[in-house]
């Protein structure tokens, strides 16, 4: 058995309870102010894509078998970052705000949380192929047809 440890995984169909269909959705319907918790803490975000082949190369991958491998981009980047990365590729001038519901209790926020995927990289050859700027591009299509963005409840914080 092998261990699959995914860094956060984004991309069409995410949940409403994500931070980046949350964005995503809330510009696409032409809110003026986003509302979020804190924007510092970092991540690292993995394309759907990037994911789903990183399962597949350790199921196919005898060496990694009694591991534990993380399915990682190796690139971090912060909560507002990420926020100003999709602003930017929306054309959009919408004003972050903080809202204090959105703040999680100290203790349970993860300020940092970054992949090292040497591992995954040295059993499989495993790389990411879908940058940051390319994967939220591909997810901001996906949620702004109108179709997939009805589904989003962009006024709501769903938890």
């Amino acid at each position: 058995m092998t261990v699959a440890r995914p860094f956060n995984t984004y991309g069409p169909r995410q949940s409403a309870r994500a931070v980046i269909p949350t964005i995503i959705s809330q510009i696409a319907n032409g809110m003026k102010q986003i509302k979020l918790g804190d924007v510092s803490p970092t991540r690292d975000f993995n394309y759907v894509e990037d994911t789903c082949r990183g399962f597949l190369a350790l199921a196919n991958c005898d060496a990694a078998v009694g591991k534990t491998v993380n399915i990682a981009s190796n690139y971090e980047i912060s909560v507002g970052d990420t926020l100003s990365v999709i602003r930017e590729l929306m054309n959009s001038d919408v004003e972050f705000i903080t809202d204090e519901q959105r703040l999680r209790p100290g203790k349970s926020e993860v300020f940092r949380l970054w992949g090292d995927n040497t591992l995954i990289r040295e059993l499989t050859g495993f790389m990411p192929q879908t940058d940051i700027r390319t994967g939220l591009k591909k997810t901001i299509d996906w949620f702004s047809q109108p179709d997939q963005l009805a589904k989003y409840k962009a006024s709501l914080y769903n938890v």
